[in-house]
């Protein structure tokens, strides 16, 4: 199958890029590159022995997103581009509503214009806001707690309007929890730009030497050691969850929704003390102020992915940490050798 990947050069979107290359798809890849590195391509395509095709391009540029489609007969979309940092969500809204949401109106006028009725989208567990219990089913209320959250909502209103509207659609939403580890090649991982977002690439740089200490925050929520619990994720479990929906809903008309997690919920001191284990090093930390729009607790029912894609999460919290530490002691610098 042709398949356009927006946002491919990134951490989920580089490994899931892996799979579809494996499984023999044919893929071109967008990405504007504003937090990625083309680099990570080209060890996607040494990984494989495979080939793909990479524009740099921005989503919101609807006529390019259109004649990409057109020039590669595209037959779907997987949509990963978007900006992703809870914390940044509250400081920068316009620019996470402007990315988030105008590009994917943009790439949804395109496809329409090309006769692209494929979409599996990147969505977040965010879309839960605050939950009252634990753990999340699909049918959960949706709300959420910072303009990320509130822009991948947005995208999942929009998609599921426009699948209503015009039922020849297949629109898969992917709930993903929280993404971990690397490539167990270790030649790519995730490398993001400045003092990382998300827990483990900032304990993997307090580990490597990069960052001091590992900045807690928040030890008082209502969790078993006070810090906030989520469910990691072995990023190539979520890879193998979005082959998993592509294979099954593609041309299978609706709006399709699977939570992509363990099940399986860890504190950031217990995810500290895992990691320190994997690397047989020391992670201090400090603890800070809780962050605006962090939750206590959350974590998957995965139940219906597992029914209805046949897919399930196989890798545990030690191949993520030991694949994590592989690929930042391997590259302290990540895509910056």
């Amino acid at each position: 199958m042709k398949i356009l990947v927006t946002g491919g050069a990134g951490y989920i979107g580089s490994h899931t890029c892996i799979l579809l290359l494996e499984a023999g798809h044919t893929l071109v890849v967008i990405d504007n590159l504003s937090n990625s590195k083309a680099l990570s391509l080209s060890r996607v395509q040494e990984i494989t022995g495979q080939s793909l095709v990479f524009v740099q391009a921005d989503i919101r540029d609807e006529t390019a997103m259109f004649e990409l489609m057109k020039s590669h007969a595209i037959e779907a979309v997987i949509h990963f581009a978007g900006l992703k940092a809870v914390g940044e969500s509250s400081q920068i809204p316009v620019n996470y509503y402007d990315n988030n949401v105008g590009g994917t109106l943009a790439l949804l006028k395109a496809m329409q214009k090309a006769e692209v009725y494929n979409m599996i989208f990147s969505s977040s567990a965010t879309v839960y806001g605050d939950p009252q219990t634990v753990p999340i089913t699909e049918d959960f209320p949706l709300t959420a707690t910072n303009p990320y959250g509130w822009s991948k909502l947005m995208v999942e209103q929009i998609l599921s309007d426009l699948q209503a509207s015009d039922p020849q659609w297949s629109v898969t939403l992917l709930r993903y929890f929280n993404p971990v580890g690397a490539h167990p090649s270790g030649l790519i991982g995730e490398d993001p730009n400045g003092i990382p977002n998300n827990l483990l690439p900032y304990i993997a740089q307090v580990a490597i030497g990069r960052l001091e200490k590992l900045s807690v925050f928040g030890d008082d929520y209502p969790t078993p050691d006070g810090t906030g619990v989520r469910d990691y994720i072995h990023v190539m479990d979520l890879a193998k969850g979005h082959l998993a929906a592509l294979e099954r809903n593609t041309n299978r008309a609706g709006r399709h929704v699977y939570n992509l997690g363990t099940g399986q919920g860890y504190s950031v001191l217990e995810m500290r003390e895992a990691f320190a284990k994997a690397c047989q090093r020391e992670i201090p930390y400090v603890v800070s102020e809780r962050r605006p729009g962090d939750i206590a607790e959350c974590w998957a029912d995965p139940a219906w992915a597992q029914q209805d894609l046949d897919w399930s999460a196989e890798l545990g919290l030690e191949e993520m940490t030991t694949d994590a530490w592989r690929w930042q002691s391997r590259f302290p610098n990540g895509f910056e050798e």
